[in-house]
């Protein structure tokens, strides 16, 4: 495949049914959803066999970013670019309209828990929308032992062993591979390894209305990914890097993503010279530059910036908030 020279790309999200999902997507990502169902998660940015991510823009549309990863590493991952394998991120927003499984899932270190072609899986949130009853559960009560967590999951008690807090918007959750969680009523965006490895230990008795069955829990499978050390997460303190042309927050800085919150409405510059970064507009809109084209970005966007493009000006037309997210830098 020939490489062609890379610019700002834009995809086209993937929707996925759930039955926990509601329908607050459409008016995070300002375009209709399919069908009339439940829409749980839009996957944003995936380079996964089944929902592979298309570009929307430019002399590259139609291809995925898998095409990408093999004929333009370099371009596209700088110096990350010996990584051969797929895309090392998913990027989803999550409608929760009822409540996500209690889950877990497995560290890299567990190759025996994880399919050959997937990974370990940590992951982190941001809170976008909450509604009534809205809960984040991360984290387990303390002196829960396998024992008793079995026991309550058995008595279908197991609410009581998980450590939770009522979100608010903004607030930024990190959930490493081995923490207990799960989401009521919210709208979250969410950055992760390339995983899609998940391990059930409770589903709230819900009942799928396409099969009219509960789906599997995976106990046992659950059970040895838990990390007990793993005490109640609360949502993580902003560590702001700079107040001015804009306010920069960083949320996230692990050795799978790192995270940092932009807000402002005066020019300020996004990306890095060299290095890949995504962007997602999570309110407002406005317009970045590069190499004398001009890319319109609004709330719902994502925007994946090649190490090749580097730094860009972004110009903000009013008010806006923007993640700025980047790759690991060793893979």
């Amino acid at each position: 495949m020939t490489a062609m020279p890379l610019y700002p790309l834009r995809f086209t999200p993937s929707y996925q049914y759930r039955p926990w999902g509601g329908r607050r997507l459409e008016s995070l990502l300002s375009s209709p959803l399919p069908g009339d169902g439940p829409i749980g998660e839009a996957w944003l940015l995936s380079d996964r066999k089944e929902h592979a991510s298309v570009v929307l823009n430019g002399l590259l549309k139609g291809m995925t970013i898998g095409d990408l990863m093999e004929s333009s590493p370099e371009q596209l991952l700088g110096r990350l670019s010996e990584h051969r394998g797929r895309f090392p991120l998913l990027l989803k927003f999550l409608d929760v309209q009822g409540s996500l499984s209690v889950q877990v899932h497995p560290s890299d270190a567990q190759r025996d828990l994880i399919p050959s072609t997937d990974t370990g899986k940590t992951e982190a949130w941001v809170v976008l929308e909450e509604g009534p009853g809205a809960r984040v559960y991360a984290g387990l009560k303390p002196d829960t032992t396998a024992q008793l967590l079995r026991r309550a999951i058995a008595s279908g008690t197991i609410v009581d062993r998980l450590a939770s807090f009522a979100p608010l918007p903004g607030d930024s959750v990190f959930i490493g591979a081995g923490t207990v969680h799960s989401l009521r009523n919210v709208v979250v965006f969410e950055v992760q390894q390339n995983s899609d490895t998940t391990f059930r230990l409770y589903d709230w008795d819900q009942v799928d209305r396409d099969t009219g069955q509960r789906r599997t829990l995976q106990i046992d499978q659950a059970m040895a990914c838990i990390d007990f050390r793993q005490g109640a997460v609360s949502p993580v303190i902003p560590l702001v890097e700079e107040s001015q042309p804009a306010l920069r927050e960083r949320l996230f800085h692990c050795e799978h993503f790192g995270l940092t919150r932009i807000s402002g409405h005066v020019p300020f510059t996004v990306g890095a010279a060299g290095r890949l970064r995504v962007l997602v507009c999570l309110s407002g809109q406005g317009h970045l530059e590069h190499a004398d084209t001009s890319y319109v970005f609004a709330a719902g966007n994502v925007l994946l910036l090649p190490a090749v493009v580097g730094a860009c000006p972004f110009r903000p037309h009013g008010a806006v908030t923007l993640l700025e997210i980047s790759a690991p830098e060793v893979l």
